[in-house]
């Protein structure tokens, strides 16, 4: 019984993500957005059917009723999180918070299989991030100071990071965290929105050549600092999401031609000096001839992804726990094995939408800070995505990079959570500009109407005298 249900599952589990994908861009074709709660409602349906099929499975293979209950509290936390957000938030955007609230359901399915002691921990971590969140999209929307305070952002993300260098712990090689209290934190995860919304204080106003040279100076203070760190994958993000900024505040292609060149002189020096670095393209070049050491990971990946097929092997029929910290940087492998190749591109894609959906704010709004600002977090998003996805699949070298939504993680989650309620407060902002210019044109018709009436009458006199 247990065995025709494992395998049926992994059928319908595809078929639900699939459907759940195809309305992700089916909602673009919509531009009302009351029109479209049709395709939302089909999502939470869909959306809650993976979820139940997945943890379905996970009962019958365990018989451990401690996943039953953990599902009814998860079941509870994504109910309430799309419930109260529409509630608070009636002009939000409801495909970001869906499309959030299943991400987490997959990492959600896939820690419970992994490390269900890290499934508990990882579940608290989000019900007090999205607690946290909700409010966020209110103070995006209430508090126009943002945009002032340039230097602040510049002063409070060098300092973060700063001190991690100067007092945190050593993690294999990297000092990326450091522990107040028992808990432990990865500045360099929060200092990501930091540095977004100083590159936009900083360029939303004046894009110059001096103004562009003194953010690089200091953006190059937060690169050196992460590479000092050798936290290697937080720097390359940090870069990428500076060229881009400034390119698109720009719009000058110079500046993207010397931050692509500049980064690839980067990325010859840290191959010359840095020995991890060495052993992490040595391990993506030819894995199979390091097996037993650098090339470990990344092959027991392969054989993973290549061994799941297109509807995967079934939760726990694999092995994913022969790769090391698979639950934190090849999570995508461990999904890619037990729920297949075409589930995996599902949730790419899913990824995708998000992304495309942060761009779609971005290009609408008419502030420039705010218009950056989503632009910026859509950038930072969409790298971390690539770079934990092309490391896991031999594309790139491994950077040792989370999957936002997916991995475990607790600074992550977190920090992932925060850019999406941003991004709903920016779609607030984008809303609000809509509805003025609406009523501003009806203003200018009605003014119209009033002056070409007021001419017809005074002609009509004219004539009857």
């Amino acid at each position: 019984m247990e065995l025709y249900i494992t395998e049926l599952s992994k059928y319908f589990i595809t078929l639900f993500i699939a459907l759940y994908t195809l309305e992700c861009f089916l909602v673009f074709r919509i531009q009302d957005e009351e029109k479209r709660s049709g395709c939302y409602m089909r999502q939470n349906l869909l959306m809650f059917l993976v979820h139940f099929s997945c943890f379905l499975v996970i009962c019958f293979e365990t018989g451990n009723v401690e996943y039953l209950l953990f599902y009814i509290l998860q079941q509870i936390l994504l109910f309430a999180t799309i419930v109260l957000f529409r509630m608070i938030y009636p002009r939000g955007n409801r495909l970001i918070i869906n499309n959030m609230c299943m991400l987490l359901s997959i990492g959600f399915v896939i820690l419970s299989r992994l490390s269900f002691e890290k499934a508990i921990k990882q579940f608290f971590i989000v019900t007090v991030s999205v607690i946290v969140s909700m409010i966020i999209p209110y103070f995006i929307h209430k508090l126009r100071f943002l945009k002032s305070l340039t230097w602040i952002y510049a002063a409070v993300g060098i300092a973060a990071i700063g001190i991690v260098l100067i007092l945190g712990s050593t993690t294999y090689g990297s000092k990326i965290s450091y522990s107040v209290a028992g808990v432990t934190f990865q500045p360099s995860e929060f200092v990501k929105i930091i540095f977004v919304f100083f590159l936009a204080s900083a360029l939303y106003e004046s894009h110059g050549f001096l103004r562009v040279v003194l953010t690089a100076v200091l953006a190059g203070i937060y690169v050196l600092i992460l590479v000092a760190s050798r936290d290697l994958g937080s720097a390359l993000i940090f870069f990428v999401v500076f060229v881009m900024m400034v390119f698109i505040a720009t719009g000058n292609w110079l500046y993207l031609f010397l931050g692509g060149a500049g980064g690839c002189g980067a990325a010859m020096l840290a191959y010359r000096f840095f020995t991890h670095v060495q052993v992490r393209v040595q391990a993506w070049r030819d894995p199979f001839s390091c097996i037993d050491d650098a090339g470990y990971q990344i092959t027991q990946s392969l054989f993973a992804i290549s061994s799941g097929g297109w509807f995967g092997l079934g939760l726990f029929r694999g092995t994913p726990d022969s790769i090391p910290f698979v639950e934190a940087d090849f999570v995508f492998s461990a999904v890619t094995e037990e729920l297949g190749i075409a589930f995996s591109m599902c949730m790419i894609l899913i990824c995708i939408s998000c992304f495309i959906a942060f761009m779609n704010i971005s290009v609408r709004l008419k502030d420039k800070f705010y218009q950056l600002i989503a632009f910026g977090l859509g950038v930072t998003y969409i790298f971390q995505v690539f770079l934990t996805v092309g490391g896991g699949t031999k594309f790139i070298p491994m950077t040792g990079v989370t999957l936002p939504l997916i991995s475990y993680g607790g600074s992550s989650v977190l920090t992932t959570l925060v850019m999406f309620f941003i991004i709903e407060g920016l779609y607030i902002i984008r809303q609000e500009e809509g509805a003025k210019r609406v009523k501003k044109k009806k203003r200018k018709q009605r003014a119209e109407r009033t002056e070409y009436e007021g001419t017809r009458l005074e002609a009509e006199e004219e004539q009857q005298k």
